[in-house]
């Protein structure tokens, strides 16, 4: 499974983005796909996850009730939308795919990673 993230971009605070996350070489439907994060000088963190039947979420705390994560199985693509965005969620976000049949939190239990989209929030 090859990922394609995009649809970072610069905003301000309180603003909205929704990243997009496409597989391609196979289709990612039999796979739990989360986003996970890394800021300037900090280690890489799960920020929102779905099951490969896209009906149970995990949210870390520091999004919740901001960021909502989906997926459309037609178009094999998982989005991330990201409201009220905060200066602190300025990161390049990665989108990951596991077999595993839950919702993994820590980025070794996933093997396929897109390249990263970048995410600025200005204050």
């Amino acid at each position: 499974v090859q990922l394609q993230a995009s649809g970072g971009g610069l905003v301000q605070t309180g603003g909205s983005l929704r990243p997009s996350c496409v597989a391609s070489g196979r289709t990612f439907g039999g796979h739990a796909v989360a986003w996970f994060r890394r800021a300037p000088g900090k280690e890489r963190e799960f920020v929102a996850g779905i099951r490969p039947a896209g009906v149970n979420t995990a949210y870390a705390d520091s999004v919740k009730g901001r960021f909502t994560i989906s997926r459309d199985s037609a178009k094999n693509t998982v989005y991330l939308q990201m409201n009220s965005l905060k200066p602190e969620d300025t990161a390049v976000y990665y989108c990951g795919a596991s077999l595993a049949l839950w919702i993994p939190m820590r980025a070794t239990q996933y093997g396929y990673w897109g390249q990263g989209t970048l995410v600025t929030v200005s204050s």
